[in-house]
């Protein structure tokens, strides 16, 4: 078996700096020189311990990836890129590239990493910690070595936009919750969006966002008294959900139409204290096990 053939790929900046010779002239060497330095203080200071040699070899790296990241985004063409980068550098100047990078990073750290969302979650000491260990996980870039932190942030960033769809749809059915909005801070996107469907093969097109055991057992003798269609069911809630949050909702409905043990055993001999266990497994801290 013949071995892999394998492509070095070193961050942006360090190819454009190659490329410097023939397309810089030397005062433009140096002018660009005295911008990355003086980004890896800014960097030591706010990001590393500036006081320390190791500090500002961290920075250096952060700045190295920081400065690539915000290149991979301005640079237009992939077969020209690297003469892209050097026109970018000597046009508007490595701090410009630098902020791009750092702008992408605290876009990202602003999405939901998960569909649990707490209180602390905007607090904003949490936030900034946040930040700054996404900008060292995605920025941190040995000069001699390959670089994976562009793909690593589009492979974030898209993964976090389909989180905060998530949490977008389940924020929705809290607003539209048949008893008036839910506004307690803490949300579990997916215990709100299981709820709704559950309940929604009642029919009616009544939105469930959170219940009670009471609500529950009243439901479930229902389903079992009416033998609703949970297709029509399904059909009516969404109809009622707008279109930005209906590819998340439907979704999910696919997912429970075959594989949702409460629906799988509502119209069975189980035991509503069964049922309710079954539940709890979907809607996690979105139920209310006790009486009201």
């Amino acid at each position: 078996m013949l071995p892999a053939i394998v492509i070095e790929q070193p961050p942006r900046l360090v190819r454009a700096i190659k490329l410097l010779p023939g397309e810089a002239t030397a005062e433009e060497a140096a002018i660009l020189a005295d911008e990355l330095s003086g980004i890896t203080a800014m960097v030591a200071e706010k990001f590393t311990n500036d006081r320390t040699a190791e500090g500002i070899q961290r920075a250096q790296l952060l700045t190295v990836g920081g400065v690539s990241l915000g290149l991979e985004v301005l640079i237009q063409t992939e077969t020209e890129g690297d003469l892209d980068a050097v026109d970018i550098l000597i046009g508007d100047g490595a701090e410009h590239a630098f902020q791009a990078g750092f702008r992408l990073i605290r876009e990202l750290a602003a999405l939901p990493e998960d569909s649990l969302v707490g209180e602390y979650d905007n607090d904003p000491v949490y936030a900034q910690r946040r930040l700054k260990e996404l900008f060292v996980d995605i920025c941190t870039a040995d000069p001699g070595e390959s670089w994976t932190g562009y793909e690593r942030y589009l492979g974030q960033l898209q993964q976090r936009k389909g989180v905060q769809a998530i949490v977008d749809a389940a924020r929705w059915l809290r607003r539209n919750h048949y008893e008036g909005p839910v506004n307690d801070p803490d949300l579990n996107a997916e215990g709100v969006i299981a709820m709704a469907i559950i309940f929604a093969v009642e029919g009616g097109g009544r939105i469930t966002a959170r219940t009670g055991q009471k609500e529950f057992e009243r439901f479930v003798k229902s389903v079992r008294k009416n033998n609703p269609d949970f297709e029509a069911g399904w059909a009516e809630l969404m109809a009622r959900i707008p279109t930005a949050h209906q590819a998340v909702i439907a979704e999910r409905i696919e997912t429970y139409r075959n594989s949702c043990t409460v629906l799988q055993q509502i119209g069975s001999k189980a035991t509503l204290a069964e049922l309710f266990t079954e539940l709890e497994n979907y809607a996690g801290s979105e139920l209310d096990a006790e009486y009201p």
